[in-house]
């Protein structure tokens, strides 16, 4: 069951480090505090490396990436891999620009992340080095269906043995992979994608779920997948006619506030392959 890895969040309050786009920086922050954790923001370069030193886990999102915070993210990664921290890579939009692709993929070559979490698109741009992406969504073509689930699977389970890490490939179909197995999870809203920053969220979420839980990287990643789906879940039942998509934010992240580790055991719909 996948409650406990919430609740040890809950228990422990990790420290995360987040190195996130400014589009959605405050989003992820609050999403970190309402599952119990503690948000450290900070992209500054002479700043991230001291900043990351009292932090239990690293999150970085290139989402907007400037000279500076690129050059910070490499700091921060370094020192972080150098005190064994749990580290997270966003690669929004990778193969959608030159710099997008190269930074993600020159971090990855740098330093070993725990766990990398995108889209479909993202990670196949990553994994296979094409550019085929139409920004920071997934291309309509790369979408996990039940009819090419097999295939996905073996996408990610190929990847996450290739980068020696957890993968979570996000979408209507969530797939959260190591080398040998893979969890499909079925949470979640279409509504969601109306909002900007869910994605965003689920990465900050899930540096923090890998930091209370470090020894069971897997599952807590899954976990942290299975509540972000299960807040817009709860988050969209409580919605009214006359709201929309700023109102559903705040559901989501009230949801997560409110979860316990028996509402996600019985909400969380998932199988492993």
């Amino acid at each position: 069951m996948l409650g406990e890895y919430l609740e040890n969040v809950r228990k422990k309050s990790p420290l995360v480090h987040n190195i996130t786009n400014y589009v959605t920086v405050n989003d992820v922050a609050n999403i970190i505090l309402a599952c119990g954790a503690s948000p450290i923001m900070s992209d500054e370069p002479d700043d991230v490396e001291d900043i990351t030193s009292i932090c239990a886990a690293l999150n970085i999102n290139i989402g907007t990436l400037r000279k500076r915070s690129i050059e910070s993210m490499h700091l921060a990664a370094r020192k972080a891999a150098s005190l064994g921290h749990i580290l997270v890579l966003d690669p929004v939009g990778a193969g959608a620009s030159t710099l997008r692709t190269t930074t993600a993929a020159s971090l990855l070559e740098e330093v070993s992340f725990t766990l990398i979490r995108g889209n479909v698109s993202e990670l196949k741009a990553l994994a296979l080095g094409s550019r085929s992406t139409k920004g920071v969504d997934a291309d309509a073509a790369d979408v996990v269906t039940d009819e090419n689930l097999d295939q996905m699977v073996n996408f990610a389970k190929t990847y996450a043995k290739a980068a020696d890490c957890v993968i979570a490939m996000t979408g209507a179909i969530d797939l959260v992979a190591n080398a040998s197995s893979c969890y499909v999870i079925r949470n979640g809203r279409k509504e969601m994608s109306s909002i900007t920053g869910t994605g965003c969220q689920l990465s900050g979420l899930s540096a923090a779920f890998l930091a209370a839980n470090p020894e069971h990287p897997l599952e807590a990643a899954a976990a942290a997948v299975c509540t972000m789906g299960l807040a817009g879940e709860i988050g969209y039942s409580y919605m009214h006619p006359e709201d929309g998509n700023s109102t559903y934010r705040n559901r989501i992240i009230d949801a997560v506030y409110n979860m316990n580790g028996s509402t996600l055991d019985k909400g969380a719909k998932y199988e492993i392959r």
